[in-house]
């Protein structure tokens, strides 16, 4: 249906003519604004109170404005207090200070808003309002990968209600709006990969057919801004910046060379820019905070309580943080692998009809985080794709990044609490986003993985309850 309008015609006949269009034909970007509504509208409706305890970004914000990177800590008393935050290292040389231990991509994009309302800022709102974007660009990412408007809408309510990116876009307290944020450059740094693929593939099209384009040479701009993006969205999440093998198998450049220098320039650009924050706020390049975080942060969650009266003894140290382990250690691996992939929720047998009692309930999250197989089953749906097609460019380098930062997080000495699902899945979330849309289009759209997505959906939709009722 082709739209045409008579010049001079009234309005009200022009939108007659329009809506029906619109109606019949949507294109992407009316499909992307409408999933960026829904998503607003669920998130916030999810949260409506946006209670944030732990808003440390909107201290660091406040700190930069002032020109300075210490926060004031511990604050006790007025309108606004920290006292009780965690996750902050009090600096010995300056009295009533402190260091915080994030990259800090959340503060600087709530300078606007810290500049207006100060200390009243309201970072959560700021997640509700990223996550809902991020949302609409899933979609705008999915859309590059598959024709079938059926699988891109799956695959973007999977990423957007079914994995735990909808938990932390409704609570927004510092850990999680720091993966939410990240989430949103992650996206556009995969989006542009794969704009450069397509620019290449019509590059080599014109070549066939005798039209002189050229190789263009090593560098090339949407690769390079590929990488500056994942530099970006590495300075909210540090993890993320091991996505890297994604921009050396995808995206601008015709080789695997050509297409590691572009995006790796641009990388190198934000990653500089974070070395020298770093040493401005602590003389270090390397945040020392964590270090001293990892020696006194309170780690009690696990093993479990009453661990001995319930498991043997060999279980519970099993399950117990070792502080004599590096910060980043290889032996954390096995405990971490289990929480993300096994830990279960908290079962109440003495509770066997009850489901949403905060005091007694048969099913409850556990704190300490669950499998992402039971949070987001559809992600299973990806691993025949990857045993199958490894050897595609595009399947090869979505595995490599989520390997790559998956074990990153899993070396570290904490997966994150209070937390429901595995909050660090949302660092590869966008990749295997990809995986996932690859196999929904090879599977196709059948009864069985339209269930998944309801099931993750609906498992989603049951944590974020808990996390609120729960005042998580």
């Amino acid at each position: 249906m082709q739209l045409t309008v008579t010049r001079g015609a009234p309005s009200s006949e022009r939108l007659a003519r329009w809506l029906p269009s619109l109606l019949l034909r949507p294109r992407v970007e009316h499909i992307g604004f409408a999933f960026v509504l829904i998503a607003l509208a669920v998130y916030l409706i999810s949260n409506p109170a946006r209670t944030n305890t732990y808003d440390h970004f909107v201290w660091q914000a406040a700190a930069l404005l002032e020109g300075r990177f210490a926060i004031d800590y511990p604050v006790h008393d007025g309108p606004h207090v920290n006292y009780y935050f965690q996750d902050v290292m009090p600096l010995i040389d300056q009295p009533g200070r402190g260091l915080l231990p994030f990259p800090p991509l959340p503060a600087l994009l709530l300078l606007p808003q810290v500049f207006i309302a100060g200390l009243d800022a309201d970072a959560a709102l700021l997640a509700v309002l990223l996550g809902a974007i991020n949302v609409g660009l899933a979609w705008r990412m999915v859309s590059r990968l598959t024709d079938d408007l059926r699988v891109a809408l799956l695959a973007t309510i999977f990423f957007g209600f079914g994995t735990v990116h909808w938990y932390a876009a409704m609570l927004g307290s510092t850990w999680f709006l720091a993966h939410v944020a990240a989430i949103t450059f992650l996206l556009l740094s995969i989006t542009l990969a794969l704009d450069g693929e397509r620019q290449e593939r019509a590059k080599s099209a014109l070549a066939r057919l005798g039209m002189g384009v050229g190789p263009g040479g090593w560098f090339r701009p949407l690769q390079f801004m590929a990488g500056f993006l994942l530099g970006i969205a590495a300075i909210g999440r540090l993890p993320i910046l091991l996505g890297a093998p994604f921009l050396v198998f995808v995206g601008a450049g015709g080789s695997y060379r050509a297409r590691a220098f572009s995006a790796g320039l641009g990388a190198l650009i934000p990653f500089l820019l974070l070395l020298a924050y770093n040493y401005a706020a602590s003389g270090h390049f390397f945040n020392p905070a964590y270090e001293w975080l990892y020696q006194t942060e309170f780690l009690a969650y696990l093993p479990p309580p009453n661990c001995q009266a319930t498991f043997p003894p060999a279980v519970c140290d099993f399950l117990t943080i070792n502080r004599d382990y590096a910060i980043e250690d290889p032996r954390h691996v096995p405990l971490n692998a289990l929480i993300m992939l096994a830990w279960p929720p908290v079962v109440q047998p003495e509770c066997l009809l009850s489901f949403f009692d905060r005091s007694c309930s048969l099913f409850r999250p556990s704190p300490t985080g669950m499998s992402i197989l039971l949070t987001s089953p559809l992600y299973l749906i990806a691993l025949p794709l990857v045993r199958s097609a490894w050897r595609q460019r595009l399947v090869m380098g979505s595995t490599l990044a989520i390997v790559a930062i998956g074990l990153l997080n899993l070396m570290h000495f904490s997966q994150g609490w209070v937390q429901f699902g595995y909050r660090f899945s949302n660092d590869f979330a966008p990749f295997a986003l990809v995986l996932v849309t690859l196999a929904l289009a090879w599977r196709g759209v059948r009864p069985w993985t339209v269930t998944l997505v309801v099931i993750s959906v609906l498992v989603n939709a049951w944590g974020v309850y808990w996390g609120v009722a729960l005042g998580w």
